[in-house]
Protein backbone atom coordinates (compact mmCIF):
# COMPACT_ATOMS: atom_id res chain seq x y z
CA UNK A 1 0.00 0.00 0.00
CA UNK A 2 1.53 3.37 -1.04
CA UNK A 3 1.77 6.42 1.20
CA UNK A 4 -1.17 8.17 -0.47
CA UNK A 5 -3.54 5.26 0.18
CA UNK A 6 -2.29 4.94 3.76
CA UNK A 7 -2.97 8.63 4.40
CA UNK A 8 -6.48 8.33 2.98
CA UNK A 9 -7.18 5.32 5.14
CA UNK A 10 -5.99 7.02 8.32
CA UNK A 11 -8.00 10.13 7.49
CA UNK A 12 -11.17 8.14 6.84
CA UNK A 13 -10.69 6.07 9.99
CA UNK A 14 -10.21 9.21 12.09
CA UNK A 15 -13.38 10.77 10.68
CA UNK A 16 -15.39 7.60 11.23
CA UNK A 17 -14.22 7.23 14.82
CA UNK A 18 -15.01 10.89 15.54
CA UNK A 19 -18.51 10.50 14.15
CA UNK A 20 -19.10 7.31 16.11
CA UNK A 21 -17.87 8.75 19.39
CA UNK A 22 -19.87 11.95 18.97
CA UNK A 23 -23.09 10.31 17.82
CA UNK A 24 -24.58 10.35 21.31
CA UNK A 25 -24.09 14.09 21.51
CA UNK A 26 -26.35 14.86 18.54
CA UNK A 27 -29.44 16.73 19.60
CA UNK A 28 -32.73 14.94 19.30
CA UNK A 29 -31.43 11.40 19.71
CA UNK A 30 -34.02 8.98 21.06
CA UNK A 31 -33.00 6.10 23.32
CA UNK A 32 -35.26 3.29 24.46
CA UNK A 33 -34.32 2.48 28.03
CA UNK A 34 -35.49 -0.19 30.43
CA UNK A 35 -34.45 -0.29 34.06
CA UNK A 36 -31.67 -2.85 33.50
CA UNK A 37 -30.16 -0.80 30.68
CA UNK A 38 -30.30 2.29 32.88
CA UNK A 39 -28.50 0.39 35.64
CA UNK A 40 -25.77 -0.80 33.28
CA UNK A 41 -25.14 2.65 31.83
CA UNK A 42 -25.04 4.27 35.26
CA UNK A 43 -22.68 1.65 36.69
CA UNK A 44 -20.32 1.99 33.72
CA UNK A 45 -20.20 5.80 33.70
CA UNK A 46 -20.82 7.07 37.24
CA UNK A 47 -17.57 8.00 39.06
CA UNK A 48 -18.92 6.90 42.47
CA UNK A 49 -18.57 3.24 41.44
CA UNK A 50 -15.01 3.75 40.17
CA UNK A 51 -14.01 5.61 43.32
CA UNK A 52 -15.30 2.77 45.51
CA UNK A 53 -13.27 0.28 43.47
CA UNK A 54 -10.08 2.30 43.82
CA UNK A 55 -10.61 2.59 47.57
CA UNK A 56 -10.76 -1.21 47.80
CA UNK A 57 -7.53 -1.58 45.82
CA UNK A 58 -5.78 0.98 48.01
CA UNK A 59 -6.91 -0.72 51.24
CA UNK A 60 -5.87 -4.14 49.89
CA UNK A 61 -2.39 -2.81 49.10
CA UNK A 62 -2.11 -1.41 52.63
CA UNK A 63 -3.14 -4.78 54.08
CA UNK A 64 -0.58 -6.61 51.93
CA UNK A 65 2.12 -4.23 53.14
CA UNK A 66 1.13 -4.78 56.79
CA UNK A 67 1.26 -8.55 56.37
CA UNK A 68 4.62 -8.40 54.59
CA UNK A 69 6.11 -6.40 57.47
CA UNK A 70 6.05 -9.63 59.55
CA UNK A 71 8.58 -11.21 57.17
CA UNK A 72 12.29 -10.63 56.78
CA UNK A 73 13.69 -7.71 54.84
CA UNK A 74 17.00 -7.32 53.01
CA UNK A 75 18.74 -4.00 52.60
CA UNK A 76 21.69 -3.39 50.27
CA UNK A 77 23.89 -0.32 50.63
CA UNK A 78 26.85 1.13 48.79
CA UNK A 79 28.83 4.18 49.91
CA UNK A 80 31.59 5.87 47.91
CA UNK A 81 33.40 8.84 49.37
CA UNK A 82 36.66 10.76 49.22
CA UNK A 83 38.13 12.44 52.25
CA UNK A 84 40.99 12.91 54.67
CA UNK A 85 42.19 14.90 57.70
CA UNK A 86 42.23 18.69 57.87
CA UNK A 87 45.83 18.66 59.24
CA UNK A 88 48.85 16.47 58.70
CA UNK A 89 48.92 13.28 60.71
CA UNK A 90 52.02 11.86 62.41
CA UNK A 91 52.83 8.26 63.26
CA UNK A 92 55.53 6.94 65.56
CA UNK A 93 57.45 3.89 64.41
CA UNK A 94 60.22 1.76 65.94
CA UNK A 95 63.52 1.75 64.08
CA UNK A 96 66.43 -0.59 64.97
CA UNK A 97 69.76 1.19 64.92
CA UNK A 98 72.40 -1.49 65.51
CA UNK A 99 71.73 -2.78 68.95
CA UNK A 100 69.58 0.20 69.81
CA UNK A 101 65.90 0.82 69.22
CA UNK A 102 64.83 4.35 68.28
CA UNK A 103 61.35 5.87 68.11
CA UNK A 104 60.92 7.87 64.92
CA UNK A 105 57.96 10.20 64.17
CA UNK A 106 56.86 10.15 60.53
CA UNK A 107 54.59 12.70 58.83
CA UNK A 108 51.87 10.69 57.05
CA UNK A 109 50.22 13.75 55.57
CA UNK A 110 46.49 14.43 55.45
CA UNK A 111 45.79 10.89 54.22
CA UNK A 112 43.41 12.02 51.46
CA UNK A 113 41.98 9.10 49.51
CA UNK A 114 38.92 7.13 48.37
CA UNK A 115 36.86 4.61 50.26
CA UNK A 116 34.22 2.23 48.89
CA UNK A 117 31.91 0.28 51.18
CA UNK A 118 29.26 -2.34 50.33
CA UNK A 119 26.90 -3.96 52.82
CA UNK A 120 23.95 -6.35 52.73
CA UNK A 121 21.83 -6.56 55.87
CA UNK A 122 18.91 -8.92 56.54
CA UNK A 123 16.55 -8.47 59.48
CA UNK A 124 13.58 -10.39 60.83
CA UNK A 125 11.26 -9.00 63.51
CA UNK A 126 11.01 -11.38 66.48
CA UNK A 127 8.96 -9.38 68.94
CA UNK A 128 7.39 -5.94 68.47
CA UNK A 129 5.08 -5.74 71.47
CA UNK A 130 2.00 -5.96 69.24
CA UNK A 131 3.02 -3.21 66.83
CA UNK A 132 2.97 -5.31 63.67
CA UNK A 133 -0.01 -7.37 64.78
CA UNK A 134 -1.96 -4.22 65.59
CA UNK A 135 -1.07 -2.59 62.26
CA UNK A 136 -2.22 -5.72 60.41
CA UNK A 137 -5.46 -5.82 62.38
CA UNK A 138 -6.11 -2.18 61.58
CA UNK A 139 -5.34 -2.63 57.87
CA UNK A 140 -7.54 -5.73 57.66
CA UNK A 141 -10.46 -3.92 59.26
CA UNK A 142 -10.05 -0.97 56.91
CA UNK A 143 -9.97 -3.33 53.92
CA UNK A 144 -13.19 -5.02 55.01
CA UNK A 145 -14.76 -1.61 55.53
CA UNK A 146 -13.90 -0.57 51.96
CA UNK A 147 -15.46 -3.79 50.65
CA UNK A 148 -18.65 -2.84 52.46
CA UNK A 149 -18.26 0.67 51.08
CA UNK A 150 -18.14 -0.74 47.57
CA UNK A 151 -21.30 -2.74 48.22
CA UNK A 152 -22.91 0.39 49.67
CA UNK A 153 -22.00 2.30 46.50
CA UNK A 154 -23.69 -0.44 44.43
CA UNK A 155 -26.83 -0.36 46.57
CA UNK A 156 -26.97 3.43 46.54
CA UNK A 157 -26.55 3.54 42.78
CA UNK A 158 -29.40 1.06 42.36
CA UNK A 159 -31.61 3.29 44.49
CA UNK A 160 -30.55 6.42 42.62
CA UNK A 161 -31.22 4.91 39.20
CA UNK A 162 -34.53 3.33 40.18
CA UNK A 163 -35.84 6.47 41.84
CA UNK A 164 -34.73 8.63 38.92
CA UNK A 165 -36.39 6.19 36.52
CA UNK A 166 -39.63 6.18 38.52
CA UNK A 167 -39.60 9.95 38.89
CA UNK A 168 -39.55 10.36 35.13
CA UNK A 169 -42.36 7.82 34.73
CA UNK A 170 -44.40 9.65 37.35
CA UNK A 171 -43.78 12.99 35.65
CA UNK A 172 -44.87 11.46 32.35
CA UNK A 173 -48.06 10.11 33.94
CA UNK A 174 -48.85 13.49 35.46
CA UNK A 175 -48.39 15.34 32.19
CA UNK A 176 -50.64 12.79 30.46
CA UNK A 177 -53.20 13.31 33.19
CA UNK A 178 -52.88 17.07 32.68
CA UNK A 179 -53.62 16.64 28.97
CA UNK A 180 -56.67 14.53 29.81
CA UNK A 181 -57.91 17.26 32.12
CA UNK A 182 -57.40 19.93 29.45
CA UNK A 183 -59.21 17.81 26.87
CA UNK A 184 -62.18 17.20 29.21
CA UNK A 185 -62.48 20.86 30.07
CA UNK A 186 -62.12 21.89 26.42
CA UNK A 187 -64.93 19.51 25.41
CA UNK A 188 -67.06 20.77 28.27
CA UNK A 189 -66.44 24.40 27.23
CA UNK A 190 -67.66 23.59 23.73
CA UNK A 191 -70.88 22.19 25.17
CA UNK A 192 -71.33 25.22 27.43
CA UNK A 193 -70.73 27.65 24.56
CA UNK A 194 -73.18 25.74 22.36
CA UNK A 195 -75.85 25.93 25.05
CA UNK A 196 -75.07 29.59 25.64
CA UNK A 197 -75.57 30.32 21.93
CA UNK A 198 -79.12 28.97 22.10
CA UNK A 199 -79.80 30.76 25.38
CA UNK A 200 -79.99 27.71 27.62
CA UNK A 201 -77.22 28.74 30.06
CA UNK A 202 -75.92 32.05 31.36
CA UNK A 203 -72.70 33.82 30.39
CA UNK A 204 -71.26 33.05 33.82
CA UNK A 205 -71.10 29.34 32.94
CA UNK A 206 -68.96 30.15 29.90
CA UNK A 207 -66.64 32.38 31.89
CA UNK A 208 -66.27 29.86 34.69
CA UNK A 209 -65.49 27.07 32.20
CA UNK A 210 -62.91 29.25 30.44
CA UNK A 211 -61.20 30.02 33.74
CA UNK A 212 -61.04 26.34 34.68
CA UNK A 213 -59.60 25.47 31.26
CA UNK A 214 -56.95 28.17 31.61
CA UNK A 215 -55.98 26.86 35.05
CA UNK A 216 -55.74 23.32 33.68
CA UNK A 217 -53.47 24.51 30.86
CA UNK A 218 -51.23 26.21 33.39
CA UNK A 219 -51.00 23.00 35.41
CA UNK A 220 -50.18 21.11 32.21
CA UNK A 221 -47.32 23.52 31.44
CA UNK A 222 -45.90 22.90 34.91
CA UNK A 223 -46.26 19.13 34.49
CA UNK A 224 -44.50 19.21 31.12
CA UNK A 225 -41.67 21.25 32.59
CA UNK A 226 -41.33 18.80 35.50
CA UNK A 227 -41.16 15.96 32.96
CA UNK A 228 -38.34 17.63 31.03
CA UNK A 229 -36.38 18.22 34.24
CA UNK A 230 -36.83 14.59 35.34
CA UNK A 231 -35.73 13.40 31.88
CA UNK A 232 -32.59 15.53 32.02
CA UNK A 233 -31.86 14.25 35.53
CA UNK A 234 -32.16 10.62 34.43
CA UNK A 235 -29.89 11.35 31.46
CA UNK A 236 -27.32 12.71 33.88
CA UNK A 237 -27.57 9.64 36.11
CA UNK A 238 -27.09 7.16 33.26
CA UNK A 239 -24.43 9.20 31.48
CA UNK A 240 -26.37 10.36 28.41
CA UNK A 241 -26.48 13.89 26.93
CA UNK A 242 -29.02 16.08 28.67
CA UNK A 243 -31.13 16.60 25.53
CA UNK A 244 -31.55 12.87 24.83
CA UNK A 245 -35.19 11.80 24.43
CA UNK A 246 -35.92 8.75 26.54
CA UNK A 247 -38.58 6.08 26.08
CA UNK A 248 -39.04 4.07 29.26
CA UNK A 249 -40.83 0.87 30.19
CA UNK A 250 -43.61 1.46 32.70
CA UNK A 251 -42.67 -0.21 35.99
CA UNK A 252 -45.07 1.76 38.20
CA UNK A 253 -47.26 -1.17 39.10
CA UNK A 254 -48.34 -2.80 42.32
CA UNK A 255 -46.50 -5.96 43.39
CA UNK A 256 -47.33 -7.09 46.95
CA UNK A 257 -44.44 -7.05 49.44
CA UNK A 258 -44.69 -10.17 51.61
CA UNK A 259 -42.04 -9.56 54.29
CA UNK A 260 -42.97 -8.14 57.69
CA UNK A 261 -41.19 -5.62 59.91
CA UNK A 262 -39.38 -8.24 62.00
CA UNK A 263 -37.90 -9.85 58.88
CA UNK A 264 -36.70 -6.50 57.58
CA UNK A 265 -35.03 -5.55 60.86
CA UNK A 266 -33.33 -8.93 61.15
CA UNK A 267 -32.16 -8.83 57.52
CA UNK A 268 -30.77 -5.32 57.97
CA UNK A 269 -28.85 -6.37 61.09
CA UNK A 270 -27.05 -9.01 59.02
CA UNK A 271 -26.65 -7.29 55.67
CA UNK A 272 -26.66 -3.49 55.97
CA UNK A 273 -23.20 -2.34 54.79
CA UNK A 274 -23.06 0.63 57.17
CA UNK A 275 -23.35 -1.71 60.17
CA UNK A 276 -20.41 -3.82 59.05
CA UNK A 277 -18.43 -0.68 58.30
CA UNK A 278 -19.08 0.53 61.85
CA UNK A 279 -18.03 -2.87 63.24
CA UNK A 280 -14.81 -2.75 61.26
CA UNK A 281 -14.27 0.79 62.51
CA UNK A 282 -14.19 -0.63 66.05
CA UNK A 283 -11.73 -3.33 64.95
CA UNK A 284 -9.48 -0.76 63.30
CA UNK A 285 -9.50 1.35 66.46
CA UNK A 286 -8.50 -1.68 68.53
CA UNK A 287 -5.59 -2.33 66.16
CA UNK A 288 -4.48 1.29 66.44
CA UNK A 289 -4.55 0.99 70.24
CA UNK A 290 -2.29 -2.08 70.03
CA UNK A 291 0.17 -0.09 67.92
CA UNK A 292 0.17 2.77 70.43
CA UNK A 293 0.75 0.45 73.39
CA UNK A 294 3.66 -1.22 71.65
CA UNK A 295 5.65 1.96 72.30
CA UNK A 296 6.15 0.77 75.89
CA UNK A 297 7.37 -2.67 74.76
CA UNK A 298 10.83 -3.77 73.54
CA UNK A 299 11.41 -4.22 69.82
CA UNK A 300 13.46 -7.36 69.12
CA UNK A 301 14.82 -8.36 65.72
CA UNK A 302 17.31 -10.88 64.35
CA UNK A 303 19.95 -9.47 62.01
CA UNK A 304 22.62 -10.81 59.65
CA UNK A 305 25.07 -8.71 57.66
CA UNK A 306 27.89 -9.04 55.16
CA UNK A 307 30.09 -6.05 54.34
CA UNK A 308 33.08 -5.20 52.14
CA UNK A 309 35.32 -2.15 52.06
CA UNK A 310 38.28 -1.05 49.96
CA UNK A 311 40.00 2.07 48.70
CA UNK A 312 39.62 0.85 45.14
CA UNK A 313 36.37 0.58 43.17
CA UNK A 314 34.06 -1.25 43.61
CA UNK A 315 35.05 -1.91 47.21
CA UNK A 316 34.65 -5.70 47.26
CA UNK A 317 37.66 -6.55 49.40
CA UNK A 318 38.15 -6.92 53.16
CA UNK A 319 34.88 -8.73 53.71
CA UNK A 320 33.37 -9.15 57.14
CA UNK A 321 30.12 -10.61 58.41
CA UNK A 322 28.01 -10.73 61.52
CA UNK A 323 24.82 -12.24 62.94
CA UNK A 324 23.00 -11.24 66.06
CA UNK A 325 19.93 -9.92 67.81
CA UNK A 326 19.02 -6.26 68.28
CA UNK A 327 16.85 -4.98 71.11
CA UNK A 328 15.39 -1.50 71.13
CA UNK A 329 13.55 -0.28 74.22
CA UNK A 330 12.07 3.16 74.79
CA UNK A 331 13.10 4.13 78.32
CA UNK A 332 11.80 7.70 78.36
CA UNK A 333 10.09 9.84 75.71
CA UNK A 334 8.58 12.67 77.77
CA UNK A 335 5.10 11.10 77.65
CA UNK A 336 4.78 10.84 73.85
CA UNK A 337 3.82 7.15 73.91
CA UNK A 338 1.38 7.65 76.78
CA UNK A 339 -0.34 10.47 74.89
CA UNK A 340 -0.66 8.26 71.82
CA UNK A 341 -2.27 5.56 73.97
CA UNK A 342 -4.78 8.03 75.42
CA UNK A 343 -5.64 9.25 71.92
CA UNK A 344 -6.11 5.69 70.64
CA UNK A 345 -8.37 4.88 73.62
CA UNK A 346 -10.52 7.92 72.82
CA UNK A 347 -10.72 6.86 69.15
CA UNK A 348 -11.84 3.39 70.23
CA UNK A 349 -14.57 4.81 72.46
CA UNK A 350 -15.70 7.04 69.59
CA UNK A 351 -15.82 4.06 67.19
CA UNK A 352 -17.93 2.08 69.68
CA UNK A 353 -20.37 4.98 70.07
CA UNK A 354 -20.48 5.38 66.29
CA UNK A 355 -21.44 1.72 65.96
CA UNK A 356 -24.20 2.09 68.55
CA UNK A 357 -25.54 5.20 66.80
CA UNK A 358 -25.40 3.44 63.43
CA UNK A 359 -27.49 0.56 64.78
CA UNK A 360 -30.19 3.00 65.93
CA UNK A 361 -30.07 4.93 62.64
CA UNK A 362 -30.43 1.73 60.59
CA UNK A 363 -33.38 0.54 62.68
CA UNK A 364 -35.10 3.91 62.23
CA UNK A 365 -34.38 3.90 58.50
CA UNK A 366 -35.86 0.43 58.09
CA UNK A 367 -38.95 1.25 60.13
CA UNK A 368 -39.58 4.52 58.29
CA UNK A 369 -39.33 2.96 54.84
CA UNK A 370 -41.37 -0.09 55.83
CA UNK A 371 -44.18 2.05 57.28
CA UNK A 372 -44.02 4.32 54.24
CA UNK A 373 -44.38 1.28 51.99
CA UNK A 374 -47.41 0.02 53.87
CA UNK A 375 -48.99 3.47 53.86
CA UNK A 376 -48.56 3.74 50.07
CA UNK A 377 -49.98 0.24 49.69
CA UNK A 378 -53.14 1.23 51.55
CA UNK A 379 -53.48 4.38 49.48
CA UNK A 380 -53.25 2.36 46.27
CA UNK A 381 -56.28 0.30 47.28
CA UNK A 382 -58.36 3.28 48.44
CA UNK A 383 -57.50 5.60 45.55
CA UNK A 384 -58.14 2.89 42.97
CA UNK A 385 -61.74 2.68 44.15
CA UNK A 386 -61.96 6.47 44.35
CA UNK A 387 -60.93 6.81 40.70
CA UNK A 388 -63.77 4.54 39.61
CA UNK A 389 -66.23 6.50 41.71
CA UNK A 390 -64.93 9.85 40.43
CA UNK A 391 -65.22 8.72 36.81
CA UNK A 392 -68.81 7.71 37.36
CA UNK A 393 -69.57 10.95 39.20
CA UNK A 394 -68.11 13.01 36.35
CA UNK A 395 -70.10 11.07 33.76
CA UNK A 396 -73.36 11.62 35.65
CA UNK A 397 -72.67 15.31 36.28
CA UNK A 398 -71.91 15.84 32.59
CA UNK A 399 -75.12 14.08 31.51
CA UNK A 400 -77.22 16.02 34.02
CA UNK A 401 -75.79 19.30 32.77
CA UNK A 402 -76.42 18.43 29.14
CA UNK A 403 -80.01 17.52 30.01
CA UNK A 404 -80.54 20.75 31.86
CA UNK A 405 -80.99 19.27 35.33
CA UNK A 406 -77.44 19.87 36.62
CA UNK A 407 -75.23 22.91 37.04
CA UNK A 408 -71.94 23.88 35.50
CA UNK A 409 -70.43 23.94 38.95
CA UNK A 410 -71.34 20.28 39.42
CA UNK A 411 -69.46 19.34 36.24
CA UNK A 412 -66.40 21.40 37.09
CA UNK A 413 -66.28 20.07 40.64
CA UNK A 414 -66.61 16.52 39.34
CA UNK A 415 -63.78 17.19 36.86
CA UNK A 416 -61.52 18.48 39.64
CA UNK A 417 -62.40 15.51 41.83
CA UNK A 418 -61.60 13.09 39.01
CA UNK A 419 -58.25 14.74 38.33
CA UNK A 420 -57.40 14.70 42.03
CA UNK A 421 -58.40 11.04 42.36
CA UNK A 422 -56.22 9.98 39.42
CA UNK A 423 -53.34 12.11 40.70
CA UNK A 424 -53.58 10.53 44.14
CA UNK A 425 -53.64 7.05 42.60
CA UNK A 426 -50.55 7.73 40.48
CA UNK A 427 -48.81 9.28 43.49
CA UNK A 428 -49.59 6.21 45.58
CA UNK A 429 -48.10 3.92 42.90
CA UNK A 430 -45.01 6.10 42.69
CA UNK A 431 -44.59 6.25 46.47
CA UNK A 432 -45.02 2.49 46.74
CA UNK A 433 -42.35 1.77 44.14
CA UNK A 434 -39.82 4.24 45.54
CA UNK A 435 -40.49 3.11 49.13
CA UNK A 436 -39.86 -0.49 48.08
CA UNK A 437 -36.55 0.51 46.49
CA UNK A 438 -35.59 2.55 49.53
CA UNK A 439 -36.56 -0.32 51.81
CA UNK A 440 -34.35 -2.74 49.88
CA UNK A 441 -31.49 -0.28 50.29
CA UNK A 442 -32.32 0.22 53.97
CA UNK A 443 -32.18 -3.50 54.79
CA UNK A 444 -29.07 -4.02 52.64
CA UNK A 445 -30.32 -6.22 49.80
CA UNK A 446 -27.06 -6.65 47.83
CA UNK A 447 -26.84 -5.21 44.34
CA UNK A 448 -24.45 -6.93 41.95
CA UNK A 449 -22.52 -5.03 39.29
CA UNK A 450 -24.59 -5.44 36.10
CA UNK A 451 -23.03 -7.01 33.04
CA UNK A 452 -21.28 -4.40 30.94
CA UNK A 453 -22.70 -3.59 27.52
CA UNK A 454 -21.18 -1.74 24.59
CA UNK A 455 -22.69 1.72 24.76
CA UNK A 456 -21.31 2.79 21.38
CA UNK A 457 -21.60 -0.30 19.10
CA UNK A 458 -21.33 1.75 15.90
CA UNK A 459 -17.64 2.48 16.46
CA UNK A 460 -16.58 -1.06 15.52
CA UNK A 461 -18.92 -1.00 12.51
CA UNK A 462 -17.44 2.28 11.30
CA UNK A 463 -13.90 0.96 11.61
CA UNK A 464 -14.85 -2.21 9.74
CA UNK A 465 -16.37 -0.17 6.91
CA UNK A 466 -13.21 1.95 6.60
CA UNK A 467 -11.02 -1.16 6.46
CA UNK A 468 -13.18 -2.67 3.70
CA UNK A 469 -12.99 0.55 1.70
CA UNK A 470 -9.21 0.67 2.09
CA UNK A 471 -8.90 -2.91 0.87
CA UNK A 472 -10.92 -2.05 -2.23
CA UNK A 473 -8.58 0.83 -3.01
Amino acid sequence: MNRNKLSKRLLALSAAMTMALCQSAFAGETVELNLQDAMTRAFNTNPAISIAGYEVKSAKATLDAARSSHLFSINAQHVTQRGGYDDDRYATTIVKNGGNIDLVTVNTGKQIGNSHTNAITASLPIYTGGKLRGATRQAKANYKATLEGKQLAYNTMRSTVTNGYCTMLQADNLQKLGRESVERLADHLKNVEAQYEVGVVAKVDVLRSQVELANAKQSLIQAENAYQISEANLNRIVGLPMDTTLKLDNILDYVPYENDMAYCLDYAAKNRPELEQARQGVEAAKGALMVARSGHMPQVAATASQAWSDSNWPGDENGNWGVGVSVNFNVFDSGVTLSKIHGAQADLAKAEETYRDTVDAVNLDVRSNYLGLREAEKRIHTTQTTVEQAEEDYRIAKLRYMNGVGTNTDVLDAQVALTDAKTNYLQALYDYKTCMTDLETAIGVPMQFPTAVTVEPKLAEAEKAVNEKAEEE
